[in-house]
Order: structure tokens, then C-alpha cells, then sequence
């Protein structure tokens, strides 16, 4: 019976240590995005001209992407911290990644040379490879949270 008990012990152990590194993979993701959407909503005219400069969409529409996405960026991102609509919130910056990378390869192949606007000033100098690295690996954390999330979900956590 002692040795169930110690295996039992340490299963629980184990599971607890992982839910804890996921957390800190909840708190980095969210940092980023909190970081990230702060910085645009302190100067939406400038995040305003950035999306223009992918020439993908009209200039007021710009304008009111520039407006909310940094807001909606900043909201999902605590929605990972407090796990308050959790799945919405990774299903949201998800995309957001996705489609932004997406212009930015786009723009790239049009010959288009930008910056993504993503974090301010920070990322003006950031090469295509380092700004493409950057966002494959934001969106290669979101997957693992949301596959980490389904797996849990399966057995009833």
C-alpha cells in the first residue's frame, strides 16, 4: 500500500510541476501581447500607418484596426492570465498571428519593404527572417497552450 501511495504522491507532483510550466507559457504569451498591444494603443496613428503600409486594406479601415486591435490584443491577453475565456482568447491571438504573418509574407512577395508595427519602435529594424522567427514562435506557444488545453479538457480537467 506505501508504494501506491508514494507513486500516487508522485504522479501528483509531477502533474502539478506541469501546470505550473504551463502557467509560465500562459504569463510569456500574455506579456508579449500586453507589451506589444500597450505600445500600439499609446500611438494608434502610428499602428494606423503601419497596417496602410501593407496596402492590403483601406486607409479608414486602418484607422479602426489601429484603434481596436490593440485593445482586443491587450484583453485576450489577460483572458490568459485569469483564464477568463480562455479557448477565445487563443483562438483570437491565434489568428491575429496567422493573419499578420500572412500580410507580412504577402507584402514581402510584392516587394513591399515594412515594418510590422507589432512592438512599436522596438521591431523598426527587425529583418523579414527575424519578424517572420518571431511570429512562427508566438504562434508555435499558442498552438502548444491550445493543444495543452484540448488534452486537458479530454480528461476532464
Amino acid at each position: 500500500m506505501k508504494t501506491a501511495e508514494k507513486l500516487s504522491a508522485i504522479n501528483y507532483q509531477l502533474s502539478t510541476n506541469r501546470q505550473f510550466v504551463w502557467r509560465i507559457v500562459d504569463f510569456i504569451v500574455a506579456g508579449i501581447f500586453i507589451y506589444a498591444g500597450a505600445l500600439k494603443a499609446i500611438d494608434p496613428v502610428q499602428f494606423a500607418s503601419d497596417i496602410d503600409n501593407y496596402k492590403i486594406l483601406p486607409w479608414p479601415v486602418s484607422v479602426a484596426l489601429a484603434f481596436y486591435l490593440p485593445w482586443l490584443e491587450i484583453f485576450c491577453a489577460l483572458g490568459l492570465v485569469f483564464r477568463f475565456l480562455y479557448r477565445g482568447a487563443l483562438s483570437i491571438l491565434s489568428a491575429s498571428v496567422v493573419v499578420f504573418t500572412l500580410a507580412t509574407i504577402a507584402a514581402k512577395a510584392r516587394g513591399l519593404d515594412i515594418t510590422c508595427g507589432c512592438f512599436g519602435h522596438a521591431s523598426q529594424n527587425w529583418s523579414f527572417p527575424a519578424h517572420l522567427a518571431t511570429n512562427l514562435a508566438i504562434l508555435a506557444a499558442l498552438a502548444a497552450l491550445g493543444v495543452h488545453v484540448r488534452a486537458n479538457r479530454k480528461r476532464g480537467r
